[in-house]
């Protein structure tokens, strides 16, 4: 077997893999072996380096040290390792969440005139879970009062976040029984951060405790506000056509990337792309037109929005650059990689820095300004167009790989297709579910990990549910790998989905697989799964509906608190790799079985995504179990491969 095809499932990556190797440009799958063999201490979770008598470590074979210079032992130290992930992942999206808000209260004021209210009904409806009257009041004054009482969510000292009483009352009033609801956004964060620090909680219930109370102030409060408010801005994503994979790169265009999760400047840049002026000048340039695509969440964000071309997943976002056919990489926060100003150095790409969070040493940085959003935008394209000229055309090797596909589903659009406009409701999906028409539902979300090979166990795991009638709803890269095996075609329930999905793909028009949006929109999946509650059939918590969630290829610290707020809320969900806790049995034994008892939720860690849909399915068969319902109408089809 070839080492590209060991690396990655995709055609297009294993071309570019193949080029790099050719052209000694390292990428992500050789630092990893460069770094062979990786800390096992770390992959356990038993070293601490939290203070200067440290760094410890606790002997996993118990015959060296079992505790830290201070004491603590290897609950402990693993607990906190934990907790600290859970924190920083809750902080990246959250902050997320709170650059939106802030920007949604300088639009309010006409301080970012760039920007507009696209859906004032939304804005309305977000109003009504604040609490504010909407009756006689300018869009500008209600997005104004939004705005603020989401930033106040983020620095509550006492009380309860907002939006966490959106989810079932039985869940609600479990949280609050445990003493995990959150109080303010910021506030859980910080928490976590004393916590671990020496000599503070040494209890690791307490502190995985406090892990799940943080967990939900993202989910339900900044990973949730940032969702909202970017519908607001930007409209409530409806299914809309596009493309992915890095066939989407031209050979006669300017190529220009934009990269990360905050589309506030993206949005810009999607609307700089088609300025007459640039358009223009890229003529002159030798160029027939602007390319605008997508990498990562940031392109799944103006994906849902404006069907712009997606590039790739995470691990592709170095072979973009090894096409030699792209002029800019605009880049925000979150998942870029380091080692893209190295890649970049090799051919003619400029990387370009917008956020004051994310700087590159030597890489251009143009600062991106709410209050010049369009002019920053414009900026940037016009770099990339006058880039253009520097291209090498002979080392230009773009792959032909570009698949069709249909996103912008969210819960609000799941009741208009299942119910129609005038009849919006969930009542025809809770009816498939209890027919047994559809098993379950899945959320199979998070990165790419190159641990893993690249989309093979996404598309694996997926595959297996759908053709055992579990509806998918995907996020993120996971979406992104899906998209490009073809899974999010409506003719996709045809090849892969078993007969009672098949039926319904069919009577609806949808695909087995949905795509919800980037990894913030997470959040999405609550809400649907609370409208399921809502509409009644299928019990009165999260925690009893035939769902199950997992993240076949995770790497970042923000899939570790996802996680966590789904299990907080009650969802069974399976990882891979394993969080780095196993080298504490009492902790794996709270995460992975005892948590259960708790919040209905639990982990368990799977490598085999065949295994992982199993047990995802076997747990889907048991809720149904639970509720009495009918069984499943149809074994589970035989897909050829």
């Amino acid at each position: 077997m070839k080492e590209e095809s060991k690396r990655s499932i995709d055609k297009a990556s294993q071309q570019m893999i193949d080029k790099a190797a050719k052209e000694k440009v390292k990428l992500s799958w050789d630092r990893l072996e460069d770094m062979e063999p990786q800390c096992g201490f770390g992959q356990l979770g038993i070293c601490c380096r939290n203070c200067t008598m440290g760094p410890c470590r606790i002997d996993p074979f118990g015959e060296g040290p079992q505790k830290a210079v201070c004491g603590a032992d290897v609950d402990t130290i693993v607990a906190r390792n934990l907790l600290r992930h859970i924190a920083v992942g809750a902080a990246a999206h959250s902050d997320h969440g709170r650059d939106v808000a802030h920007t949604l209260l300088l639009a309010s004021e006409g301080k970012a005139h760039d920007y507009e209210i696209k859906d004032v009904e939304k804005l309305k409806k977000i109003a009504g879970y604040y609490e504010i009257k909407t009756d006689g009041k300018k869009k500008e004054e209600l997005a104004r009062e939004v705005a603020e009482a989401s930033l106040a969510d983020f620095g509550r000292q006492e009380g309860e976040i907002k939006f966490a009483n959106r989810a079932p009352a039985k869940r609600v009033e479990l949280w609050r029984k445990l003493g995990i609801m959150p109080r303010g956004i910021d506030r859980e964060i910080v928490e976590c951060l004393h916590r671990t620090h020496m000599g503070v909680d040494n209890d690791y219930k307490n502190i995985l405790l406090h892990g799940l109370r943080t967990s939900l102030g993202d989910g339900w409060g900044g990973s949730m506000i940032a969702t909202e408010l970017q519908d607001i801005f930007f409209a409530t994503p409806e299914p809309i056509r596009g493309k992915v994979n890095l066939g989407v790169l031209k050979e006669d265009l300017v190529n220009i990337v934009v990269h990360g999760h905050e589309p506030i400047l993206s949005e810009m840049a999607v609307k700089a792309s088609q300025d007459p002026e640039l358009l223009e000048m890229a003529k002159k340039s030798g160029a027939k037109g602007i390319n605008l695509v997508g990498m990562c969440c940031t392109a799944n964000e103006i994906l849902m929005r404006h069907g712009v071309p997606v590039a790739g997943n995470f691990l592709q976002q170095e072979l973009a650059i090894m096409t030699g056919a792209v002029e800019v990489m605009m880049v925000d926060v979150q998942c870029i990689m380091p080692a893209l100003k190295d890649i970049a150095s090799c051919f003619h790409t400029q990387i370009i820095t917008t956020s004051p969070k994310a700087k590159f040493p030597g890489v251009t940085h143009i600062e991106f300004k709410e209050e010049k959003a369009y002019e920053v935008a414009k900026s940037i394209i016009k770099m990339a167009v006058d880039n253009f000229k520097k291209r090498k055309k002979e080392r230009v090797d773009i792959p032909k790989e570009e698949m069709d596909l249909v996103a912008g589903f969210s819960a609000e659009v799941i009741h208009h297709i299942l119910g129609g406009r005038f009849r919006a409701t969930y009542r025809p999906l809770n009816d498939a579910i209890i027919s047994g028409r559809l098993r379950g539902v899945a959320g199979v979300v998070g990165c790419n990990n190159p641990h893993v090979k690249h989309d093979w166990a996404h598309l694996e795991l997926v595959k297996e549910l759908i053709r055992s009638d579990v509806l998918v709803l995907q996020t993120g890269c996971s979406a992104i790998a899906c998209a490009k095996a073809g899974l999010m075609k409506p003719e996709a329930g045809f090849k892969y989905a078993g007969y009672g999905l098949r039926e319904i793909c069919e009577a609806v028009g949808i695909p087995p697989v949905l795509h919800l949006g980037s990894c913030v929109d997470n959040s999405r999946i609550l809400i649907a799964a609370t409208e399921i509650i809502k509409e009644g059939g299928l019990g009165d918590d999260l925690s009893c509906l035939p769902a199950a969630g997992a993240a076949p290829e995770w790497m970042s610290e923000k899939a570790i608190t996802i996680g966590m707020y789904f299990v907080a809320s009650g969802v069974f969900t399976v990882f891979n790799p394993p969080q780095p806790i196993l080298g504490s049995k009492n902790v794996s034994d709270l995460v992975c079985s005892k948590l259960k008892d708790l919040v209905g939720g639990y982990f368990a860690f799977e490598s085999n995504p065949k295994k992982m849909a199993k047990l995802m399915i076997n747990h889907i068969d048991k809720k149904r179990k639970e509720l009495n319902l009918k069984p499943v109408m149809y074994k589970p089809i035989i897909v050829k491969t």
